[in-house]
């Protein structure tokens, strides 16, 4: 045991968490725009006012949702400790500092790891804690037709301040009523500067997993040559362009609706 948690206290051990749990939230990352490109379903907010209620109420689902925070806590902790013993180490800066991307990634991961901490506290603020703590999200009902299909949505007002969903049948018509976090997302995303701190941050996300995603697969020594240009491209296209554009896109198509 003692040998274990010297080596998870060493410098080796420190980098072998943050890239299990960087390496976790990347995969998290993948299933959160995934969700949130039901954002732009056009059914006044169905599909995402259904996907986040699914998520807020499957027990195995919110169990792994608070695995995932202990895994940005801990990563958060790890970086910052990292962060301070690489900068006493280095008591000389660099003497040449170069322009390319992935260097500035490198030598900035604990600035852009700050942006992106500062923009989960304020995203989950505004849309977790208060979906699942406060009164601050209306609620929906929509009416569909089992026969026909067809979908009519208005606002519900529950009697009891504890309601979170129902389902139930009136003749050949299904009626839910959930939570809406659509329209608070929408709200959100009509105001200038959450949507430039959203975006911001993402552009903060690229650069991270720009660095991040293939460090962590050096950590581990999975750097074989006939692997590694497979890693670079995934790690490029995939988790610092792909995922980071297709956050970004929901506040800024959102906030150019709200114009129209």
């Amino acid at each position: 045991m003692s040998e274990l948690k010297q080596t998870f206290n060493s410098s080796l051990g420190k980098k072998l968490i943050m890239a299990l749990t960087g390496l976790f939230l990347s995969l998290f990352l993948i299933v959160h725009l995934g969700g949130n490109l039901l954002l732009f379903s056009n059914d006044d907010g169905y599909s995402f006012n259904m996907y986040a209620n699914f998520l807020t109420h499957f027990p195995p689902i919110e169990v792994i949702a608070y695995l995932l925070y202990l895994a940005i806590i801990v990563h958060a902790i790890y970086a910052l400790v990292l962060t301070i013993k690489n900068r006493k180490a280095r008591s000389v800066g660099y003497a040449v500092a170069t322009k390319s991307p992935v260097s500035f990634s490198s030598k900035n991961m604990g600035l852009l790891g700050s942006i992106l901490l500062v923009f989960i506290v304020i995203h989950m603020g505004d849309f977790w804690y208060k979906y699942k703590f406060t009164h601050d999200v209306g609620y929906k009902e929509y009416r569909t037709d089992i026969t026909s299909g067809e979908r009519t949505v208005t606002d519900f007002k529950p009697e009891k301040p504890d309601f979170e969903h129902s389902l139930s049948y009136a003749d050949n018509t299904e009626i839910t009523r959930v939570k809406d976090i659509h329209s608070r997302v929408a709200n959100s995303f009509s105001i200038l500067w959450y949507v430039v701190i959203y975006v911001i941050a993402m552009v903060a996300l690229s650069f991270h997993l720009l660095h991040g995603f293939e460090s962590a697969f050096r950590t581990f020594g999975w750097v074989h040559r006939k692997y590694l240009p497979i890693i670079k491209f995934v790690g490029v296209w995939l988790f610092a362009v792909i995922i980071p554009l297709g956050f970004a896109a929901m506040p800024i198509v959102y906030y150019l609706q709200s114009l129209k």
